[in-house]
């Protein structure tokens, strides 16, 4: 796939320099560029490097546009610009259309335009996807489920029975979407389980990484709001609900009945307890167990950063002690009063 600047700079709104005719057929990374290919800054301490780079074009800061002579095209934002060209050379391959004849489907089933379904898929009774889907192989798509336009579903994906998946979604290999979610109450020394009726409701442009797993409501339904993204082997449990265009990264784990507002970041390794709420806009750092509600916008973190062995040692040493100084401060502070 091979693009002039000029036409680059049209699709991604952006002003150029240099050669419009320039042919640019490759996105590369600034250290690994040669010739054909464009790359960008986004990290300013690059730019006292920009002679060094072999790219053939760069996308760089507006700011620069007046004093850079060479082929580029300028954006208030490269790292949007380098997102924007990602999908404009993307390689990713795309199924071919059409329905494997290794593939089950319930002939209650329906099935748009232009949809693909790869091989071993299995297709149950009352489901519904829409135009312009890709189902690749090993799927299994579970009663009375939907699917809408445009979705893309990576292989061995798992989707339970009345699962509701939007328009527009990438769900990537071995995830499950719609398990019951772990609903036990204690009886007699025994538990007796307690069937999950609710179900997985996903908006639009929502992405799930590899190997996550959504729980199905127990009574009400867990919920995945539009533009959403979750990263690889996470665990979002039942009666969840996540807002708009949060971002969850990868090994996070959260518990039943949790409300996520919008616009959070959630980071990687992220422990959430089950039945608080996380107000719109909150970043939580990786590692941090929340154990109660956050009612704020703002940076919350709770995890111990890595050091010496020693060093650690020697700090959960006189961790252990905090409540014996803490009775001797306060012994000491009666006997100052007195």
């Amino acid at each position: 796939m091979k693009y002039n600047l000029s036409k680059l700079s049209e699709l991604l709104n952006a002003q150029y320099s240099g050669d419009g005719e320039l042919i640019l057929s490759h996105l590369a990374t600034f250290d690994s560029a040669r010739e054909g290919d464009i790359t960008f800054v986004s990290d300013k301490k690059l730019l006292t490097r920009i002679g060094q780079c072999q790219a053939s074009a760069i996308v760089l800061p507006s700011e620069l546009q007046a004093t850079y002579q060479g082929n580029a095209l300028f954006m208030d934002n490269p790292y949007v610009g380098y997102a924007m060209l990602a999908r404009i050379f993307d390689t990713t391959p795309v199924l071919r259309q059409g329905i494997a004849s290794s593939a089950t489907i319930h002939h209650s089933a329906t099935i748009g335009e232009n949809v693909a379904i790869a091989e071993n898929v299995v297709i149950e009774a009352g489901v519904s996807i829409a135009n312009n889907c890709q189902i690749s192989a090993n799927v299994v798509i579970g009663l009375n489920s939907s699917i809408a336009d445009e979705t893309k579903i990576y292989p061995n994906v798992t989707i339970y029975h009345s699962s509701q998946i939007g328009k527009r979604c990438i769900i990537h290999a071995n995830t499950v979407i719609g398990s019951d979610g772990f609903g036990n109450a204690p009886y007699q020394g025994k538990w007796i389980k307690i069937p999950q009726i609710g179900k997985v409701i996903m908006g639009d442009d929502v992405e799930i990484g590899a190997s996550t797993t959504i729980d199905r409501g127990a009574l009400s339904d867990t919920l995945i709001a539009d533009g959403v993204k979750i990263d690889n082997q996470c665990q979002i449990a039942h009666n969840v609900e996540i807002g708009e265009n949060t971002a969850i990264a990868g090994g996070s784990n959260i518990a039943g009945s949790t409300v996520i507002g919008k616009n959070c970041i959630i980071a990687g390794g992220v422990q959430m307890n089950g039945h608080i709420t996380i107000a719109d806009n909150a970043v939580i750092t990786g590692n941090s167990m929340v154990v109660r509600s956050i009612k704020e916008a703002g940076v919350y973190s709770s995890g111990v950063p890595a050091t010496t062995n020693k060093e650690w040692r020697k700090t959960t040493a006189y961790t252990l002690k905090i409540a014996q100084l803490f009775k001797r401060v306060k012994q000491l502070e009666k006997k100052i009063q007195e």
